[in-house]
């Protein structure tokens, strides 16, 4: 039997839910055996209702749809479709925080302030926005109000493109990829998708490049900057992850999604003294409040609010009997949750007009009474305290250090005066540090929870490859104890960790949330501009890892970052097998169109290979295979530095 969990307060909570008769992720994943294969591989194709039409992959004769769409077309339209609703989701969540600055701008006796100015003038700037003269809420008004209209833009091209460099930005203009709007680029894929329109694999493809570049550049930038704006950009702080970290004797309020627009007025709701007190009253020790999945991240890099788990353990933070109220907004939220609080005393809570789930409490959240709102339903998870039965809370939990934003990286670097990405392209042209990896995305119930995430990330971190991560995959790791600077010792080469103990950093660095991948591009983009590693992401001894990967958002970021020049694994598999014509396109064609592609391979140790061969053959390219000598400079050297 396949183990179900690296994670001892996953195994242990997974028996007694089987002990109880109650339903969890893994116990559905089984009931799911055996999977639809035609679905698993992509050619199932139900856009329209001449069929559902499924192609046979072993057919002798080339098998077609109703509408005469090859099994390539099926399978490309399929995973555009898939392209489009992750971008979608991801720019959804940008347009929220968008309307929140513009709530804040009109509303400076609010609860949303603008906490860094500092970006706020910098992200204006990016958006042809002058500064001179106007206070911070004129400022964030007119920035709020472009990024909002970027979302329903019809023509142009996304202003954040200007970050990536020159070449990446001439090459997509040369396959006509940029981005128009967000919006516009998503309706167009899922009209084009639609039976009867686009019959040309390749072209769908294009277009999905197109639409995940809307994302990445796009919805999700907008989203990560107009956050920092809002809420503070992080910088390193610690942490603790894991179910131990809920409170045998406090009032345990769990966050769960996506839009740390909510999460930010629990932050405040909870350190109310009034709140505390009430508490106190109900004899609880005080408030504990904890995260699952996103908002865990995004209440961990910018408060040091610890992490109950990643999304497969928002079951299990139910199972312990020791959570008053789970308050959930959008995306990675299971439905099952309802039914197993019954099982409990535990309160689920909704508070997105988008996410409504059948016998859960719905709050209507808004900017105009956020903080009200948010004091009202912590208020309920404190009432709740007294109705605590039996408690199962795991003992396991890690420290980690988090919040390494693209600005972190740059601080760290080289301090505030002289801050650069030069020291990290030094070492990796020196080979201290071979390249940079982004391992990032979900959990899948169909593999062993979190081990490909840390098997991974443990072989490259001890070949010399700094990791940076977001999302579940980070949580992951911090679980595996990756995310300390003591763990470079442990755990990393001896050039990474030369590097890491210099600079006091981990091997791995936690640089956010899904949304916060466009941290990774500005990072891409910052080597680069430095110089001697190459004119473009392309050329850059990096490349990106989704391990686990189960979300449409998955796909959108994986486009993105191919369709940005890097070399991007997918675990598990993807839906795709089923037209190796389709298959050698993205696997091999696009690399000579935009210089990044996929791969897709389940072997943890195998993908660990086929990331290192990758780098190796980039240093090769770039002719720094070889480490250079080190260089002892006499006074006489010194003084011939140009400074």
């Amino acid at each position: 039997m396949t183990k179900k969990s690296i994670d001892n307060s996953v195994t242990a909570l997974m028996e007694k839910a089987e002990l109880q008769h109650l339903e969890t992720t893994w116990s559905r994943s089984e009931q799911q055996k055996p999977r639809c294969a035609f679905g698993e591989q992509g050619l199932c194709c139900h856009n329209c209702y001449m069929g559902p039409c499924r192609i046979n992959p072993k057919g002798t004769n080339r098998q077609k749809g109703v509408c005469g769409a090859t099994a390539e077309v099926i399978v490309a339209r399929n995973f555009a479709r898939m392209i489009a609703g992750g971008a979608a989701a991801h720019s959804d969540h940008g347009r929220e925080v968008a309307k929140t600055l513009l709530f804040a701008a009109q509303n400076s006796d609010a609860g949303y302030t603008i906490k860094d100015i500092s970006k706020l003038n910098k992200v204006a700037k990016d958006f042809g926005i002058a500064t001179e003269g106007r206070n911070k809420e004129e400022i964030a008004l007119k920035l709020a109000e472009k990024a909002l209209a970027a979302f329903g833009q019809q023509s142009g091209e996304i202003d954040f493109i200007k970050r990536a460099p020159e070449p990446r930005q001439a090459l997509w203009r040369q396959h006509d990829v940029v981005p128009r709007g967000v919006d516009r680029e998503i309706v167009e894929m899922m009209h084009r998708t639609t039976m009867g329109v686009d019959h040309d694999y390749k072209n769908i493809m294009l277009h999905g490049a197109r639409t995940a570049l809307a994302d990445g550049w796009g919805g999700s930038m907008i989203a990560t900057e107009l956050q920092d704006i809002l809420f503070g950009t992080p910088s390193p702080l610690r942490g603790k992850v894991n179910l131990g970290v809920l409170s045998e004797t406090e009032v345990n309020i769990i966050v769960h999604g996506h839009e740390p627009v909510l999460s930010e007025m629990l932050v405040l709701a909870t350190q109310d003294p009034e709140l505390i007190n009430l508490a106190k009253s109900q004899g609880a020790a005080g408030i504990n409040l904890a995260g699952i999945c996103c908002t865990a991240n995004e209440v961990l890099l910018r408060h040091g609010y610890p992490i109950a788990g990643n999304i497969l353990q928002q079951e299990l933070a139910i199972a312990t009997g020791a959570v008053e109220a789970m308050i959930v907004d959008v995306q990675c939220i299971m439905p099952s949750l309802p039914e197993l609080c019954k099982c409990y005393h535990s309160q689920l809570v909704t508070t997105s007009k988008k996410g409504k789930i059948p016998n859960a409490k719905h709050y209507d959240f808004s900017e105009e009474e956020a903080l009200q709102t948010a004091k009202e339903i912590v208020r309920n998870a404190i009432l709740n305290f007294p109705n605590r039965g039996s408690i199962d809370i795991p003992k396991e939990k890690m420290d980690l250090i988090a919040g390494f934003s693209h600005e972190a990286i740059v601080y760290m670097l080289g301090g505030k005066f002289r801050g650069s990405y030069t020291p990290l392209n030094d070492n990796i042209i020196n080979g201290r540090i071979k390249g940079v990896v982004g391992v990032v995305g979900c959990c899948n119930p169909k593999v062993t929870h979190d081990q490909a995430h840390v098997s991974l990330v443990e072989e490259l971190i001890a070949n010399d490859i700094l990791v940076v991560q977001t999302g579940c995959s980070a949580i992951a790791c911090g679980k595996a104890g990756f995310l300390t600077p003591e763990s470079a010792h442990k755990y990393a080469g001896k050039g990474l960790a030369e590097v890491c103990q210099a600079v006091g950093m981990p091997p791995v660095l936690h640089s956010g949330s899904c949304v916060d991948n466009s941290r990774i591009l500005m990072a891409l983009s910052e080597m680069v501009r430095v110089g001697g590693l190459g004119k473009d992401i392309s050329e850059l001894p990096v490349a990106g890892a989704a391990p686990e990967w189960m979300s449409e958002k998955a796909i959108s970021i994986g486009q993105y970052f191919v369709a940005s020049g890097v070399f991007t694994v997918f675990g598990i598999g993807l839906p795709v097998e089923g037209s190796p014509v389709f298959c050698d396109h993205i696997y091999r064609e696009f690399e000579t169109i935009f210089g990044g592609k996929w791969a897709a391979e389940a072997d943890t140790g195998k993908m660990a290979g086929m990331i290192i061969n990758h780098i190796n053959q980039k240093r090769e390219n770039l002719g720094i295979s070889k480490g250079r000598e080190r260089v002892l400079f006499d006074m006489e050297m010194r003084r011939e530095l140009a400074i």
